[in-house]
């Protein structure tokens, strides 16, 4: 499946809906999501930053080398569900993407989690680099807590030696 095809318009807005299952815990997963070092093992190297109340900021970057992402806590209900507003900064294209949504579901089945992120209420004719990387940032958290080892693909891990110049 192509990044054009991981994307689909649904009312004139354009959306991305991944799904994967994960052998842990509700709240081992939450704090995958949450945990700043943890975050920053499946996730390009990248952690985030915020108290994880509703309403409250959240950041995520590379201090010093990087800022991917802000926005706002719009839901938070651990270890269940969070949403967040994406405003995504990376480059002067997504910036000018503006903002979109990012839902994260938690789901008990069984002795696993069905996790299903939705990265919606973006522009029709949306960047794909706004979404073109969910499946190898979920790829590297499932690998993460089901065997506790990290993706070395060569993206997964881009921002995490902070010596390299990762500049245009």
């Amino acid at each position: 499946m192509s990044e054009r095809e991981q994307c689909e318009v649904v009312g004139g807005r354009a959306m991305g809906v991944f799904e994967i299952y994960i052998k842990t815990t509700p709240e081992r997963l939450w704090e995958a999501i949450t945990d700043d070092e943890l975050r920053k093992k499946y996730n390009f190297g990248v952690g985030i930053s915020s108290d994880w109340a509703p309403g409250s900021q959240y950041s995520s970057g590379v201090p010093g080398v990087v800022e991917i992402a802000a926005g706002e806590n719009l839901e938070v209900e651990p270890p269940r569900r969070l949403v967040q507003s994406f405003r995504a900064l990376w480059s002067e294209g997504v910036k000018a993407e503006g903002t979109s949504r990012v839902t994260w579901e938690i789901e008990p089945v069984g002795d696993s989690c069905r996790l299903l992120v939705t990265h919606d209420q973006l522009s029709e004719g949306a960047n794909s680099e706004l979404f073109g990387g969910w499946m190898m940032i979920l790829s590297g958290l499932k690998t993460l807590l089901e065997t506790g080892e990290q993706l070395d693909t060569p993206g997964s891990l881009r921002y995490s030696d902070p010596a390299t110049d990762w500049s245009p």
